[in-house]
């Protein structure tokens, strides 16, 4: 390696809507960004919910520093006042920035490791004048290591869904019911999927804009003829209270607040029932071969046909074990970001927004941002992901003013008051909300159906 430190690229891990962001305020600001993207097309996760309508608008997924690359290309913004769907924003904005980067973003790069040259994380000497080695991996097999000035995970936590049992991990028999279980919201209009839902029993476990989803679509299908007496059965760790389905009217997201009502009427037409207070133990078969969920206090539920799990994410960090990262014991997101989004008492609304002061750790340099910066907390929303990336893009051009300066102010979600969001502590685990990582909608195919970001 000849090149000094300041000379090499800064790695950002991951093309999805933060990582190509991190990307473009880096080029605005005179470094060089190289993007590594494991999947094969530019946001790649958000592709995976490309039927889902997200719930903020246009306006408010385009970040600015990207619409400035874009602008000269005869790029054209879609309508400020409209929601794209998953597809949309992976197609009429991800893929087309991408592009614009050109060989600044690699597809089929599987990051598998991160540490310092020469030392891992154990050893002291010299440690923060050594430039970061990336270890990815090709599709084709071919292994490369990349040297870089700094380090910029915006992986997000798509690929880490959290399972059905409360203590965190997997309730007995959920493994062995696999081929029954979904941990995505379903897209009811393809015909398998459809088939597989339609007429049928389903559990929704969780509490979230996820869970709202899977409720309202749910409800949809059982409205058709093909769909007749489909049903839902919703798994809530607690009880029902005024704020479950969120802020509603009061919502600054009118399409946020309106996916709580859309769960909501699901409910009360008749078309799922609720199971509260319930916490999954295990997942057994009867003599039918059904599926019955069994709570930690012994009650066993009538059998379902098939469980949708929507108990939120969570971050791999298993590539960064060799650096040294200060994450919150409990959120695992960085430990000055974790207070401020603690979802006992945070909504997206009322966490301020924030930049490289709070997404530092002991590790300089390196950063967590997006989605995976949340750690385990859910409701995330895209123009935090900017201002973070923002923020930091100007620490490393050494503009600290500009680094810590606020350029963002975040929608009210109209639910949270002196007790916070929830209410008890154990129901964070179950939010599935957020934003690019877990989208949610409201109707089969309705233009104006939206949810997720």
């Amino acid at each position: 390696m000849s090149e000094t430190i300041t000379e090499l690229p800064v790695v950002v891990i991951g093309a999805g809507p933060a990582g190509l962001a991190a990307a473009a305020h880096l080029l605005e600001r005179g470094i060089t960004p190289l993007v590594l993207e494991a999947g094969p097309h530019a946001g790649a996760a958000v592709r995976e919910w490309s039927h889902v309508r997200l719930f903020s608008r246009w306006g408010e997924v385009v970040d600015p520093a990207a619409e400035k690359l874009l602008a000269p290309t005869g790029w054209t913004k879609p309508a400020e006042d409209t929601y794209p769907t998953g597809g949309d924003w992976a197609e009429r904005y991800l893929q087309p920035l991408a592009d614009i980067l050109g060989e600044r973003v690699r597809f089929g790069a599987r990051v598998t490791g991160v540490s310092r040259t020469g030392r891992d994380r154990i050893v002291d000497a010299d440690r923060d004048t050594q430039p970061f080695v990336v270890h990815v991996e090709h599709t084709n097999g071919r292994e490369e290591r990349i040297f870089a000035r700094a380090v910029i995970d915006a992986s997000g936590t798509w690929s880490t869904p959290s399972r059905a049992g409360a203590s965190g991990l997997a309730a007995l028999g959920e493994k062995a019911a696999a081929a029954r279980i979904a941990y995505r919201v379903p897209d009811l209009k393809d015909p398998a999927v459809r088939a597989r839902y339609a007429g049928k029993r389903t559990a929704v476990i969780g509490s979230g804009a996820s869970a709202f989803t899977a409720l309202a679509y749910l409800a949809d299908l059982a409205k058709t003829d093909d769909g007749a007496g489909t049903k839902a059965l919703w798994i809530l760790r607690r009880g029902i209270s005024g704020s479950t389905f969120g802020g509603g009217d009061a919502d600054q997201l009118p399409a946020r607040g309106a996916l709580g009502l859309a769960a909501k009427a699901a409910v009360d037409a008749g078309y799922a029932d609720a199971a509260t207070g319930f916490r999954t133990d295990a997942i057994e078969r009867d003599a039918d071969g059904r599926l019955v969920l069994v709570g930690e206090d012994g009650r066993r539920l009538d059998p379902v046909d098939e469980v949708i799990v929507l108990t939120g994410l969570r971050p791999d960090l298993t590539f960064l074990d060799e650096l040294r990262l200060g994450l919150d014991e409990r959120l695992q997101a960085p430990v000055a970001l974790a207070p401020l989004i603690d979802p006992n008492q945070h909504s997206c609304g009322t966490v301020y927004p924030h930049g490289v002061n709070e997404l530092s750790h002991p590790e300089k340099d390196v950063y967590l941002v997006g989605m995976k910066s949340y750690g385990r907390a859910p409701t995330f929303l895209a123009m935090t992901g900017y201002e973070q990336v923002r923020s930091i893009a100007a620490h490393l051009a050494g503009d600290q003013e500009a680094a810590e300066r606020v350029e963002l102010t975040l929608p009210e979600t109209g639910v949270c008051g002196g007790a916070g969001l929830f209410d008890e502590p154990a129901a964070a685990e179950e939010t599935g909300g957020g934003c690019c990582a877990t989208p949610a909608t409201l109707t089969i195919g309705a233009p104006a159906s939206s949810g997720g970001c």
